[in-house]
């Protein structure tokens, strides 16, 4: 039995176009043979929900750097929930205040990756939960 590529969806929510991060994580899980699907910028909640459920992704990766990411998050994970994709592996980084990443691990939210998070160490992290 050949086992399945772990399948990622990568991009940002709203306004934000500070792109630099989310593509270097974005080739960081490409370039460690995982497929992936990068959304770029300046989506919507039911897009990026609506692309996973097409996609039947296992993680989807999101960068938040100008703020609003509690409200956004709160709003994805339960759109997320609604269309049954629960089990999907959701990890967030970006400029991201510490207060705010209890409340994000509480939505459902595996992993907050802040600045300086060595890719490697994102890599691993999804490796281990999703056993690529």
């Amino acid at each position: 039995m050949t086992e399945n590529k772990i399948k990622v969806l990568t991009g940002k929510i709203g306004l934000d176009d500070h792109y630099r991060g989310i593509i270097s994580v974005t080739e960081a899980f490409r370039d460690s043979g995982m497929e992936v699907v990068y959304l770029g910028t300046g989506r919507r909640v039911n897009e990026v929900v609506a692309t996973a459920l097409e996609e039947d992704v296992d993680v989807i990766g999101l960068s938040f750097l100008c703020g609003g990411h509690v409200e956004i998050m709160r709003r994805f994970m339960n759109r997320l929930h609604e269309q049954g994709l629960g089990s999907v592996l959701v990890v967030v980084g970006g400029i991201i205040p510490d207060q705010d990443i209890p409340e994000l691990r509480n939505m459902g939210i595996a992993e907050v990756f802040l600045p300086g998070t060595k890719l490697e160490n994102i890599v691993k992290f999804v490796f281990e939960k999703k056993g690529g």
